[in-house]
Formats: structure tokens, C-alpha cells, sequence
């Protein structure tokens, strides 16, 4: 019986999943038109929880194409995302940050960016924590302690 190398055995794996990852880069333009959602389609959910007891608020943002969802300063947040080079990157895990806590809030953002799945949790909690908080500008609405209108 012969013996396959390793690495003939991964080559068809790894084919199937470049195919899989719908990175569209060789895909054309309609990405996952099949699908009816484009992977161009910047949709995202904002979860913010002010860490004070009341309920988190969400938000949605859709910056593909036409602006729309729920975000309250949805034309200020796109245009702030499209202005930035990796805006839901983490903060690296070999990161030295100050010792300095900036406060109980809390902030989750999902969904699609540049066809790019999103998953980022936010908080403040050290100085590169408050910095990448801060870096999204008005992509999170809710100003940082204030409370909200009754």
C-alpha cells in the first residue's frame, strides 16, 4: 500500500475550505448572492450595557450602500468605520496597558463588516481597553456616564 505524504492529504482540505470561507476574492461581486445577502454587506449589532443596572441598548447599523438600522448617529458611525483601517480589530493579547479603570461598561458588536464576520466584546476596564472604546468614536452612542433619558 502506498503512503501519502501529509501534506497531499491537507491539499484538498484546504481547498475546500478557501471555498468555503466565502472571502470572495475570486467569488466576483455578488459574494453570496445565492443567498440574497451580499458579502460586501456591512450590517452590524450593538449591544452597549452601561454597567449601572439598567437594561443594555441595541442598536443596529447597515453601512453597505444605503445607511439605515437603528443607531442613533447612523451616518456619523459609517462614515467614522469607513475612515479606519481595522475598526473592530482586539486589542493584541501581548498588549502592555496602564492600570487604569475607566468604568462598569460593557459593549458587544456582531455581524458583517467588509464581508468580514465581526464578533468584538468592548469594555473599560484598562488603558487599552478604554482606548479601543474610545477609538470607535460614534459607533457607540451611548456617552460613557451618562444615564439614560426617562
Amino acid at each position: 500500500m502506498r503512503r501519502l505524504p501529509p501534506l497531499a492529504l491537507l491539499t484538498p482540505l484546504l481547498v475546500l475550505a478557501a471555498c468555503a470561507s466565502g472571502s470572495g476574492a475570486a467569488g466576483g461581486t455578488d459574494g453570496g448572492a445565492a443567498s440574497g445577502i451580499s458579502q460586501a454587506d456591512d450590517h452590524l449589532r450593538i449591544e452597549v450595557d452601561r454597567g449601572n443596572g439598567s437594561p443594555p441598548q441595541t442598536w443596529t447599523l447597515r453601512c453597505a450602500g444605503v445607511v439605515a438600522g437603528s443607531h442613533p448617529q447612523a451616518e456619523a458611525a459609517c462614515a467614522h468605520l469607513e475612515g479606519m483601517s481595522d475598526p473592530f480589530a482586539p486589542v493584541p493579547g501581548d498588549a502592555m496597558c496602564t492600570e487604569q479603570y475607566g468604568g462598569a461598561q460593557t459593549a458587544r458588536i456582531t455581524g458583517t463588516w467588509r464581508g468580514t464576520p465581526v464578533e468584538l466584546e468592548l469594555s473599560r476596564v484598562d488603558g487599552c481597553r478604554i482606548a479601543q472604546w474610545d477609538a470607535l468614536g460614534p459607533v457607540l452612542p451611548v456617552p460613557v456616564g451618562v444615564e439614560p433619558q426617562a
